[in-house]
């Protein structure tokens, strides 16, 4: 009896022992190509209070500065399962004529359309090309916070960070080793933020953001 719970007791140690090893941290930086599709903005015109309501075409801009770009911190519980915090610094600008066409010299999220989430992951270690590649998904919730930055043609100007409201997220791509500590990655990934801007002198406002990435990558492992 003392044998079997000894034998018990030793094996329950070498699984708690056993299990951190299967933790595996990993730090990546992306850039890429980021574009925005049309949304509709809402809100009050800065010191006049009239109604704004106009369908906007962004344009994402992605390797004029302040470039696009991200990073994320992943821990895999296990082979397959993950969890991870994601900063995206993205960025839409309204059209010349759009922006113009509502009162607005500036109207923009470029330093950027900051997107904060708390992700969770699925991979594939080494499914495709005889072990070499693995695939993975991803998605999270968080929150926006962009640098806002508007001018009016009268005058009024914000600029500056602000909450904006909540986020989300979601990836797929494939990853390859390059040795133990370092891979490359490719991945699409889309956000949607919702965003409720507070303006001077009464204005405001509120639009919906989507982007659509496809992003390049290296990952460094711990």
């Amino acid at each position: 009896m003392r044998k079997t719970i000894l034998s018990g007791t030793l094996a329950l140690c070498a699984c708690a022992v056993a299990s951190p090893a299967l933790a595996e941290m990993e730090l990546s930086i992306y850039s890429g190509w980021q574009t925005s599709p049309h949304s509709r903005i809402y809100g009050d015109y800065p010191g006049t209070g009239a109604e704004i309501d106009a369908l906007i075409g962004w344009e994402g801009r992605s390797f004029e500065m302040p470039p696009y770009y991200g990073v994320r911190g992943t821990w895999w519980k296990t082979e397959t399962l993950g969890f991870g915090l994601e900063f995206t610094h993205a960025k839409v600008y309204a059209p010349d004529d759009e922006k113009a066409a509502i009162g607005f010299s500036d109207l923009e999220f470029t330093d950027g359309l900051n997107i904060i989430t708390v992700n969770a992951y699925q991979r594939w270690p080494g499914l495709w090309a005889e072990g070499s590649i693995t695939p993975y998904v991803g998605g999270g919730v968080g929150i926006a916070v962009p640098h806002v930055d508007v001018d009016t043609t009268t005058g009024i100007e914000e600029y500056g960070f602000q909450y904006t409201g909540p986020a989300a997220r979601v990836s797929a791509g494939v990853s390859y080793d390059l040795n133990d500590r370092f891979a490359v990655f490719g991945e699409y990934q889309f956000t949607y933020s919702s965003n409720s801007v507070d303006l001077p002198e009464g204005g405001s406002l509120e639009t919906d953001i989507k982007t659509n990435a496809l992003n390049v990558g290296l990952t460094l492992k711990f």
